[in-house]
């Protein structure tokens, strides 16, 4: 999206608290997942899946191949941080869950709308989340529930997301799922929420109205 607008990221992992609790799980005791979340594997398939969903709307995104090639570059983490934002979804969906926290298929109507319009159309924002945070666009909707309960969370906890209340509510979420990644993916730090050196870009601070608060 070009047209300036306020913007800030709010899944930061950058929470220097205390020291890491990380966890890890082995390929001989989950053969095939990538992660165990809540009990649920997060197949490698399942995974490939997601990754695979992304290459190819940036191969339709980006026809010309020696700047696709300059995508991958770009993107080299790309399985690794789809892993992340896979386990994340979960965490902060229990979160929003303990909270007592749901989002309407209206909700996110508006939340799309009010981005369509900032963005210049649906093809336009799909773009726009596709190149700067990596979700294909079959999974737009649904990141953008995930931006909604984290709104809400913040929300009902009287602080936004970039605060330590906030990922302490991730946190605890972390704990009761028991996450488990598979050593060739990092580990798990349940005080960030987040997998070791991935980052989180894609969540934004969005409003009801769907306008974006900036940096």
């Amino acid at each position: 999206m070009h047209r300036r607008r306020r913007t800030a990221l709010v899944l930061s992992a950058a929470i220097a608290t205390a020291a890491p609790f990380l966890t890890a799980c082995g390929s001989d005791a989950h053969p095939g997942a990538a992660a165990v979340v809540g009990g649920q594997r997060i197949t490698v398939a399942q995974l490939e899946t997601r990754v695979n969903e992304v290459r190819q709307a940036q191969r339709s995104a980006v026809p010309d191949e020696q700047q696709y090639q300059q995508v991958l570059a770009a993107t080299s983490s790309l399985t690794r941080d789809t892993l992340h934002n896979m386990v994340l979804d979960q965490v902060l969906h229990r979160a929003a869950q303990d909270a007592g926290i749901g989002v309407t298929r209206k909700e996110i109507q508006r939340m799309r709308t009010g981005l369509e319009q900032q963005a210049g159309g649906s093809k336009a924002l799909q773009n726009a989340w596709l190149q700067k945070y990596g979700i294909a666009p079959k999974r737009l909707d649904d990141n953008l529930r995930l931006q909604l309960e984290a709104q809400k969370l913040a929300q009902q906890l009287g602080t936004d997301t970039t605060q330590p209340a906030f990922w302490k509510a991730l946190s605890k979420a972390s704990q009761e799922l028991h996450v488990d990644l598979n050593p060739r993916y990092g580990a798990w730090d349940v005080q960030k929420s987040s997998r070791v050196d991935a980052k989180t870009p894609w969540v934004r601070e969005v409003t009801s109205s769907g306008t974006q608060t900036t940096a």
